[in-house]
């Protein structure tokens, strides 16, 4: 797809933001410089937006990646979105956080940083679904509230666009949006057609905030930690290939347009398919019955599941998420 056909989203300011990204989690599996290689194909094959993070331990290879294709003159810095996320031990010094990232990343600038999870309990990258940290909290409205302010600080400093939030519930939310001077552009959430999510999609765009779909595809590769016997596998199930057969295509561009054609912006991770993604958008859209058919599918099929920040006196991951 041509860059200039990729539709966009409006933000709450009346700035654009591509409709699709290109995340780079390689979910413990996949090394630095196979994503940073990846990402730099998605960009010439005309990704725009790209999803990043301090914790992903791979923003130094994706800034060299950068710093090349803006030398070669592939693509200009104002042209790419870029994002990325502050991380749990770092909510008490935000500003050294896009600072670090910025520097690694090579692009003068954030377009959006993230408080990736609404709290500051921190596992160490790659821990098993077992692991906890005996300093691990509930969350605390005013706690992100210090944290949020710090990110407002930025954009006024310049440092950063745009103000995201990812991970929250409409509890969360209530609690804290009323309280905030800059208002977040976006949050993101995991989304996909097992776990839609309709509640909180609908809470976020009548506040004005866009909402992001991480794990899009109902991410098969997920880290071993956050893979249970229950869960469900998106594109495997016979309504949602029906359709891919119907539109000739992979179910992974079907999970996309359908994405899409809710209002969400989706970040799919793809070392090898990313062309392929990014061909979903713009074209060949689904049918109503065929969306609905994909909204049936919901079944409460949370992946991410956030056991490793439980603290004590917790009784399960369901009290991360507000659910009784």
């Amino acid at each position: 797809m041509s860059t200039g056909n990729i539709p966009s989203y409006t933000l709450f300011d009346g700035g654009k933001i591509p409709c699709i990204g290109m995340g780079t989690f390689g979910s413990d599996r996949v090394c630095a410089e196979d994503v940073a290689h990846a990402v730099a194909g998605g960009i010439r094959c005309g990704f725009r937006l790209i999803d990043c993070a301090s914790c992903y331990g791979n923003e130094q290879e994706i800034g060299a990646e950068f710093e090349k294709l803006f030398e070669e003159g592939a693509v200009k810095r104002e042209e790419l979105f870029i994002m990325s996320k502050v991380w749990n031990d770092m909510h008490r010094d935000v500003r050294a956080s896009c600072r670090k990232s910025i520097e690694d990343l090579r692009c003068g600038y954030l377009d959006m940083l993230f408080i990736h999870w609404p709290f500051p309990n921190y596992h160490a990258p790659g821990c098993d679904g077992d692991a906890r940290n005996p300093d691990s909290r509930p969350f605390s409205a005013e706690e992100f509230l210090d944290t949020y302010r710090q990110l407002e600080a930025l954009v006024r400093e310049g440092l950063i666009r745009y103000i995201g939030i990812s991970n929250m519930t409409i509890k969360k939310l209530e609690a804290v949006l009323g309280q905030l001077t800059i208002p977040p552009a976006a949050c993101e959430s995991e989304i996909h057609p097992c776990f839609g999510q309709a509640e909180l999609v609908d809470y976020l765009k009548q506040k004005g905030i866009l909402p992001i779909g991480y794990m899009p595809l109902g991410s098969p590769r997920r880290p071993e930690r956050d893979i249970a016997p229950e869960d469900v596998v998106d594109m495997q199930q016979p309504a949602l290939q029906k359709i891919a057969e119907a539109h000739g295509c992979h179910p992974a561009e079907i999970c996309i347009k359908w994405s899409l054609q809710r209002g969400i912006l989706p970040i799919p991770f793809s070392v090898n398919h990313y062309e392929n993604n990014l061909r979903a958008v713009g074209t060949d859209p689904l049918s109503e019955d065929e969306m609905a058919a994909i909204s049936a599918l919901e079944c409460g099929n949370r992946l991410v599941k956030g056991q490793v920040f439980l603290w004590e006196g917790a009784e399960d991951w369901h009290d991360l998420w507000d659910e009784d």
